[in-house]
């Protein structure tokens, strides 16, 4: 094993690969955060002109967050099997075009239809970043690429409000779709042209050296096989990341979901200020996932154990986030509130940075889309969740108990990556023959 505290240069062409990639993550990243938000957004606007009541509204932004979920758990093998310029290039495709069709919708049942076939589209992307990502850099140097492609979630939640109003005002909110679709395809264009999976066979020794640095294992991966990717839930890592996942996806998406209505309704802010007020803590977030990237490396150059020292990152993330929502609940004072709640994002997005990068690590090399997308499937079954428990919650109590239960929520999970993840799963015993990384 290479020495922990010292990173080898990427070579030239190595180096080039890795920033058309990472770009590429970063801009689609971007739009699809976009497109997940346009539906909040216009939420308003949508009601009036197709005539939906409320009950209809929440089918509607839940319908995205259960496809979406459910999709993970298929979608990382395929990633793992068939490579990421294929599968996120052909989820571009699919999730620009219902995004477009959301702006066509004549009725309520084609809208669910839109969004439905928007999770499906969009699930490729994390579990492709992080195949990409364990694909093009050293196991010791993930963190950082991983924190850049996670911080365009909440770039993307901070900028929708932002530009998304001023074509629904401007224009109608059809062309919010549709401008939006548009945008995705233009991406999923470049994405086919500019990015490729890598060969070792067209690698240079150099190269070669450069990506295995820091690994145990050098052999290169396998195509993943259905017993090779269910072999993977025998393993208590496993479990322990996707538990993990629920209980910080969770808390982040009650404020993803409620964070407008929560400081209307709760903390009687106007609707002006409201949304200015609630871009800031996504802002933050967007911070906090760059600034968890480097941190994750810098740790994890000084351990002994990248699995360890990444997973430590989580739960410190996680913690942050319990401590901080207690006082943002319960403080008299909005801006004292909204201070807490955006150190809870920005740890929040800090923790789901660390999280994929602790994916990269703790997966064997045929199984790092795989192991990542299990872990987001925990994570949104727990997006799918927040909104609609803490509907319920606050509308029978308040929303103090709704995000009490919240934290206690992410306590839970970040005493299952605590617990749970020690070590990670090795390749040989899932009996993978190697084989070249997929083309």
């Amino acid at each position: 094993m290479t020495d922990t505290s010292i990173q080898p240069s990427a070579p030239p062409r190595i180096r080039r690969a890795q920033q058309i990639a990472l770009a590429l993550l970063m801009v689609s990243g971007v739009v699809n955060y976009l497109d997940r938000g346009t539906l909040a957004v216009a939420n308003a606007s949508i009601r009036a002109d197709l005539g939906l009541s409320l009950g209809q509204m929440g089918v509607l932004l839940s319908a995205f967050s259960w496809s979406y979920a459910l999709c993970q758990l298929p979608v990382g093998a395929l990633v793992d099997r068939i490579g990421p310029r294929w599968l996120l290039g052909f989820g571009l495709v699919v999730w620009s075009l219902a995004q477009a069709s959301g702006g066509l919708a004549a009725s309520f049942g084609w809208f669910v239809i839109a969004r439905i076939a928007l999770g499906i589209g969009e699930a490729p992307q994390f579990p492709s970043a992080a195949r990409v990502v364990s694909n093009w850099f050293p196991l010791r140097a993930r963190g950082t690429p991983t924190g850049i492609f996670n911080s365009a979630s909440p770039l993307g939640t901070a900028l929708a409000p932002l530009l998304l109003s001023i074509l629904v005002v401007s224009f109608s909110w059809r062309w919010a779709f549709i401008v939006t679709g548009a945008a995705g395809l233009i991406v999923a264009i470049v994405w086919f042209a500019l990015y490729r999976d890598p060969l070792r066979a067209q690698l240079s020794t150099q190269e070669v050296q450069y990506l295995d640095a820091g690994k145990e294992d050098v052999a290169a991966p396998s195509k993943v096989t259905f017993a090779e990717w269910r072999s993977l839930f025998s393993h208590g890592t496993t479990w322990g990341m996707l538990i993990g996942f629920f209980g910080s996806v969770y808390l982040n998406w009650v404020y993803l979901t409620w964070l407008p209505g929560y400081l209307t309704a709760e903390r009687h802010m106007s609707l002006m200020h409201t949304g200015i007020a609630a871009s800031i803590p996504f802002f933050c977030g967007f911070i906090g996932a760059l600034t968890a990237g480097w941190f994750s490396d810098l740790i994890t150059r000084k351990s002994s154990s990248a699995v360890v020292s990444r997973r430590n990152a989580v739960v410190i993330a996680m913690l942050g986030m319990v401590v901080f929502t207690i006082p943002g609940a319960l403080a008299q004072s909005n801006t004292v509130a909204l201070a807490c709640i955006s150190v809870v994002i920005f740890l929040a997005n800090a923790a789901s940075a660390s999280s994929w990068a602790l994916a990269t690590a703790a997966a064997p090399p045929s199984r790092v889309a795989s192991l990542g997308a299990i872990q987001n499937f925990g994570g949104f079954i727990g997006g799918a969740l927040a909104p609609v428990v803490t509907g319920f919650i606050a509308q029978k109590w308040s929303f103090v108990p709704a995000l009490l239960f919240a934290a206690a929520v992410a306590f839970v999970g970040a005493m299952a990556y605590l617990v749970l993840v020690k070590k990670p799963i090795p390749e040989q015993e899932a009996g993978v023959a190697h084989a070249p990384l997929p083309a």
